[in-house]
């Protein structure tokens, strides 16, 4: 793999880098092609009546201030305002060579020039005494045609004779470039290889550790460094959260394999019943009619116990996967939740309980489910009973803000903290059951899903030996 990696980003390396140098030929070819037509001029350009033109085209137009006046050449004086902006002089010449006229020339300048000392002072810098770089333009006064020099300082103007065969330096060009697109593939190689490392190496960690999470085996940490550093975090946060996962799947697990236990147990004693009962009737035994009723109505109480078991466990997976439908109706919580606590006390076992209702309004409508939402409540309001000593004192309050709040709040024995983590899972079981109630360990999952299947929420709060906070929001 990391062979792999590194053979592509090589590869990709070069070839980029020879598409930058064909793009960086292309350019100069198209820049030399531009500049061909206009001499290759590399010099700052000169002022010449206000306008700025480069020193061969102030040079070739310079000859219209050059004139005949009163049978005498001179120079204008806006040619003189030229020269002096751009702080150079001139020198004109008759046929001959000799000069006519000038303006600013140096003492040391000779006064005729032969053709040859011309080219030689066009052609090179310093090619005759006095002069620096020279340009040479003629202009036409009536019948004569005359010549003008005008001298640039070595600031403003230099010059290079290049002599060369067009095959030769072809051929030198073709070497040049072939060189030096060997050469930037050579550092491309070279350069790609050695930074290829520095990002295959830690891939390869990284795929390693991909796949090392893939088995199962979560105790992984990486060094958080390097350009990879915001990789390499997040899989330590995910090796850290499938980590927490796996332990929770195994407490999970632990927790239903115990229900499982506690559920086949609870459904074995009363079918235990059941079948003793049963087999009594259908024996060889005198009972008089009274104690056949005595044991029909025990089978039919755990035959219903069974029953509730199986429909709570029903219940809690459709309502934990949204397969439950509401049939939700108008319904004043004030009345729903006084319903609720008058049932539970109008049963013999707990009508001496000391249950206070406490609406803060008295009305509070909402659209709720009204069976489930009087099971939920039945669920907290029992649990509060079943799960403290009879004195308990229980609270029930509504009151309607932005939202509805019920409270259900009592004095009784509290939940341990280790048991409050869980309260709301499903299949568990507290540590304090009492005898009272053995039930499915479903009843405050299912109570929370109840209410957030209704868009609400249910929060806790207890304290061992203070009691404990219920409050539902709606």
């Amino acid at each position: 793999m990391n062979i792999k990696l590194t053979a592509r980003f090589v590869i990709t390396i070069v070839l980029i880098n020879v598409f930058i140098f064909f793009i960086n030929v292309t350019l100069g070819m198209v820049s030399i092609i531009k500049n061909s037509s206009q001499g290759f001029v590399l010099v700052e350009p000169m002022t010449y009546k206000e306008v700025k033109l480069d020193p061969e085209n102030f040079t070739r137009v310079f000859g219209d201030n050059i004139e005949l006046t009163n049978d005498e050449i001179i120079i204008r004086d806006e040619g003189k305002k030229s020269l002096d902006e751009n702080n150079l002089w001139v020198q004109v010449l008759d046929e001959s060579g000799k000069e006519i006229t000038n303006y600013k020339k140096p003492k040391e300048v000779q006064d005729e020039y032969t053709p040859v000392d011309i080219v030689n002072a066009y052609k090179y810098t310093g090619g005759a005494e006095g002069l620096e770089n020279i340009l040479v333009s003629s202009v036409d006064i009536g019948d004569r045609k005359l010549s003008y020099i005008i001298n640039f300082p070595m600031g403003k103007l230099s010059k290079t004779v290049i002599m060369y065969s067009e095959n030769i330096m072809g051929n030198l060009m073709k070497d040049i470039l072939t060189g030096v697109l060997i050469m930037d593939s050579l550092i491309a190689i070279i350069g790609g290889l050695l930074f290829s490392r520095r990002l295959t190496k830690p891939v390869g960690r990284i795929i390693d550790g991909v796949k090392t999470l893939s088995m199962g085996n979560y105790n992984l940490t990486f060094k958080e460094k390097g350009i990879y550093l915001n990789v390499f975090r997040n899989l330590n946060a995910l090796s850290s959260i499938l980590k927490e996962n796996e332990v929770e799947r195994k407490k999970n697990e632990k927790m239903r394999e115990e229900w499982i236990a506690n559920i086949s147990h609870d459904i074995k004693t009363p079918l235990a019943s059941i079948r003793g009962y049963s087999e009594l009737i259908n024996g060889d035994y005198d009972f008089t009619e009274q104690e056949i009723q005595e044991y029909g109505e025990i089978i039919y109480q755990k035959s219903l116990y069974i029953t509730e078991l199986v429909n709570d466990l029903n219940l809690s997976t459709r309502l934990k996967n949204n397969a439950l439908f509401l049939k939700k109706g108008r319904a004043n919580l004030v009345s729903l939740t006084k319903e609720v606590i008058i049932a539970i006390l109008n049963d013999n076992k707990y009508s001496n309980r000391d249950i206070e209702f406490i609406p803060k309004t008295e009305v509070a409508e909402k659209e709720v489910d009204i069976l489930l939402l009087k099971r939920c409540l039945t669920n907290l309001i029992f649990n509060a009973i079943v799960h403290n000593d009879e004195d308990v004192e229980i609270r029930v309050e509504l009151e309607k803000r932005e939202r509805i709040y019920i409270t259900i709040s009592d004095n009784g024995k509290g939940i341990s903290e280790e048991d409050l983590k869980h309260i709301f899972d499903r299949y568990y079981r507290g540590t304090n059951t009492g005898e009272l109630h053995k039930g499915s360990g479903l009843g405050m999952a299912i109570s929370k899903e109840i209410i957030k299947n209704h868009g609400g929420d249910v929060q806790i709060e207890s304290k061992l030996k203070e009691g404990t906070k219920i409050t539902i929001i709606l």
